[in-house]
């Protein structure tokens, strides 16, 4: 591991060329995201950006695909909570 990024105020290392997903599951964090309606945990299912079930907020943009993003040194990546809109004024 060379680069590192936070998840949730928690540090995560990953190696060049890797997907946020990649480095996540990486670490042992298997989900980052709770469904809108019932708060379910999802995190990478497909892995190749047809679904949408690893969706993650990324330096403040919610709705990211973890899988299709690629880790970056000092990202701030946190948790989506349902829509991942709740915080923003639209």
């Amino acid at each position: 591991m060379t680069e590192e990024f936070s998840f949730d105020d928690r540090r995560v290392g990953f190696t060049a060329g890797q997907t946020v997903g990649a480095a996540l599951v990486g670490a042992g964090i298997r989900s980052w995201r709770t469904t809108r309606v019932e708060g379910r945990p999802r995190g990478v299912f497909c892995g190749i950006g047809v679904c949408f079930d690893c969706l993650i907020t990324i330096d403040g943009v919610p709705n990211q695909r973890a899988c299709l993003v690629p880790a970056q040194p000092g990202m701030a990546v946190r948790t989506q909570e349902g829509g991942g809109r709740d915080q923003l004024a639209v």
